[in-house]
């Protein structure tokens, strides 16, 4: 008990000499609270897409890559909590948004019943040089979490990217599609054969890069790929 009480004072010495603060808003998070306050907790706009009925993003990839469903835990809209989270966990070193992000969704998923049994979790690579520099697949953390939820293998070398391209997110669907048609491949397609696959990535804004990445993982044989990610550019359809 005394152990106890003791490490409770050394957190709060800690939190008044070296403050934490909420990634959504600044403020000084309290005890208990981690990365964002209660009322950015309690502001994020989490869908409603998870794997029961259709929804906006599975119609996104119709007719361009066949899916059994598509999830996304929240709305990503520009200048919101959900976007200076993200930038935070992509340009600012915290990984641990990631695995945040991933015990919150992950716990949401597991309770899906309409949900097939998932084998395999893999995230959207990186390219090598992108990921030395970086430090961290941005989605790896999440995807991880997602993996342990679904009690599901996590697999981040079997898809890989072979080229670092630019930015793809001020070019429309057929600029992105040529620049990124051959970028994403597979080492071994005969370790995912027959297998039920979430791929993962962080935001899905046009789908692009999911499309090309599923394109891939379909050259196993017998695979069915449900696409899941930290959020999504609300689709208005």
């Amino acid at each position: 008990m005394q152990t106890n009480q003791f490490s409770k004072i050394v957190n709060d010495i800690n939190t008044v000499l070296l403050p934490t603060v909420c990634f959504g808003c600044n403020a000084h998070l309290n005890r208990g609270e981690q990365h964002l306050c209660t009322v950015c907790r309690n502001h994020l706009p989490i869908t409603d897409y998870t794997f029961n009925e259709e929804n906006p993003i599975d119609r996104i990839f119709y007719g361009r890559i066949p899916i059994k469903k598509a999830s996304s835990f929240l709305f990503f809209t520009e200048n919101s909590i959900v976007q200076r989270l993200i930038h935070h966990l992509k340009y600012r070193k915290q990984e641990q948004i990631g695995t945040f992000l991933g015990d919150w969704y992950g716990q949401i998923l597991k309770e899906n019943r309409f949900l097939d049994k998932i084998d395999t979790v893999i995230p959207v690579p990186l390219h090598k040089r992108k990921l030395k520099k970086r430090g961290y697949n941005q989605v790896a953390a999440f995807a991880k979490r997602l993996a342990h939820y679904l009690e599901a293998e996590y697999r981040d070398e079997i898809l890989i990217k072979t080229a670092n391209s630019k930015t793809q997110t001020t070019k429309g669907r057929i600029g992105r599609w040529q620049d990124n048609r051959a970028l994403y491949t597979l080492t071994d397609s005969s370790q995912l054969k027959n297998r039920n696959i979430v791929l993962v990535d962080d935001v899905i804004t046009s789908g692009a890069t999911m499309e090309l990445c599923a394109k891939a993982l379909q050259e196993a044989t017998g695979t069915t790929i449900y696409i899941a990610s930290m959020a999504v550019v609300p689709q208005f359809q």
